[in-house]
């Protein structure tokens, strides 16, 4: 959800960016800047559990495309066919990545581990000896 949510953020920082004409126009340069603070922000919150690699990728692949798909639908800007077919491959890339990535959980492996059970020195002197605790983990 935090990379869905950077990656809207960072169409909205793109389209902005166009309509600030070079910055010259004081609140599309204003949403551009707060755009990209908070996509670059929510980015590095969703990194925090996602690989590197794919989390940019999966970013910039989202923003990419649907700062397209924006521009023809809001702006009337238009698409050749070799574009839409580009674009194509891009979400289908950015699917492939975002799924490839999902790891199992500890509980969905095969042949789970059963609890570990460490035994752990506590404490101790060379005149009096450790006590042994055990723990279940």
């Amino acid at each position: 959800m935090l990379l869905l949510l950077a990656a809207g953020l960072e169409i909205i920082f793109a389209l902005a960016t166009g309509a600030s004409e070079g910055f010259s126009v004081l609140w599309p340069s204003i949403i551009s800047i707060v755009a990209v603070a908070g996509s670059i922000y929510f980015l590095t919150q969703a990194l925090k559990t996602l690989d590197v690699g794919v989390g940019y990728t999966v970013w910039t692949g989202i923003g990419s495309v649907g700062t397209v798909l924006l521009g023809v639908v809001i702006l009337g800007e238009s698409l050749s066919l070799a574009e839409i077919a580009c674009f194509a491959l891009i979400i289908g890339g950015v699917i492939g990545l975002q799924q490839s990535d999902r790891k199992p959980k500890a509980d969905e492996l095969p042949g789970k581990a059963a609890p570990l059970s460490v035994a752990v020195r506590c404490g101790g002197t060379a005149s009096q000896p450790a006590s042994m605790v055990s723990q279940t983990r």
